[in-house]
């Protein structure tokens, strides 16, 4: 029968051997099975401007508030379509050189939304870069410093076809005769942000853009839902309060209104679908929209289009899902010539 506290030397040992049991089962062994993790068939590598961004991004310590972990729990469905894998992280978690391992990406804390899927979420360039300028301006509520830093404040005669111009609201900067420009190191940590898209799994897993979306579509009809059982105003909250903001009347100089706007007014909704479908990039005092068409159903853009067309004091006949399915034809067509 081992003494330990009068035989000093058994227990160092046995604290010893216990120490290194417990270092092989929980270090050693996961380390060589991470060795074996192979990417998900589909899985896209960073690009060269993707991997500088994701040098930025641990530079700047964004791990310290967001996360990049789907757990299996209900809590995290929010965040992604898909409980996280080992896979997911193939690229990202690449050895930096012989001596140095990869950056710890996962984060503990969730002082910002999860990451994992932000891609998706939120795919508009510009919207993140007004987010990195000034977080306030697009989340009044948010707590995430600004880096001004990785802008600069040029004349407007200086700026050049190459430079990056964000669409500021007036109430955070108003200097009139300049110009708000991205520095190359923000538009990289874009890109890399905009490269976090959860991969589809084979085998028919669906990765929902919205990651509530299934339980909406699963809700059925209720008050206040479309013909097709989903929640236009739920789905708007989702995909477009963002930019639009939930009253609908966008942020001054950023995005524009969709309350008392002609083309979401219109009685023939064309404009408004196309526009949903391919993005819009022709007014220069907004940032630029991201096409959607790839991103949502012709039933999900219906219900979102009938919400904007009935909101607001909006008045304008609902969309069917038969609309938006013509005009993505007619979309398809075209650009098939």
């Amino acid at each position: 029968m081992l003494n330990f506290h009068k035989e000093h030397k058994n227990l160092v040992l046995t604290a010893g051997v216990v120490f290194v049991a417990l270092s092989i089962m929980i270090a050693i062994i996961p380390a060589f099975q991470m060795q074996e993790t192979e990417p998900i068939p589909d899985q896209k590598p960073l690009t060269a401007n993707e991997k500088e961004g994701l040098r930025i991004y641990v530079s700047e310590n964004c791990m310290a508030c967001h996360t990049q972990q789907v757990r299996n729990i209900e809590m995290d469905n929010v965040w992604g379509g898909r409980p996280s894998i080992p896979s997911d992280y193939y690229y990202s978690k690449q050895r930096l050189d012989v001596w140095r391992q990869s950056p710890s990406l996962l984060g503990s804390e969730r002082t910002g939304p999860d990451l994992t899927n932000i891609g998706k979420r939120q795919p508009s360039e510009d919207w993140h870069l007004l987010h990195l300028y000034n977080p306030r301006a697009v989340v009044s509520a948010s707590v995430m410093p600004s880096y001004p830093w990785m802008f600069r404040e040029i004349d407007s005669v200086s700026v050049t076809k190459d430079d990056k111009v964000v669409a500021v609201p007036k109430e955070y900067f108003n200097e009139p005769g300049r110009k708000i420009v991205a520095s190359k190191e923000a538009l990289l940590l874009v890109d890399y942000l905009k490269s976090l898209q959860q991969t589809e799994l084979p085998g028919g897993n669906v990765n929902d853009f919205i990651p509530a979306l299934r339980k909406i579509q699963e809700e059925g009809m209720s008050e206040g839902k479309t013909a097709g059982g989903l929640d236009g105003e739920n789905l708007f909250k989702q995909t477009c309060a963002a930019c639009h903001q939930d009253n609908g009347k966008g942020i001054a100089g950023a995005f524009p209104p969709l309350a008392g706007s002609k083309i979401v007014n219109d009685e023939n909704p064309e404009m408004l679908l196309r526009i949903v479908l391919q993005g819009y990039d022709a007014r220069p005092d907004y940032g630029v929209m991201q096409a959607f068409g790839d991103l949502l159903t012709d039933a999900e853009i219906a219900a979102i289009t009938t919400h904007e067309r009935s909101s607001w004091g909006n008045d304008a006949p609902p969309v069917k899902e038969e609309d938006v399915k013509k005009i993505r034809e007619m979309v398809m067509n075209e650009l098939n010539k």
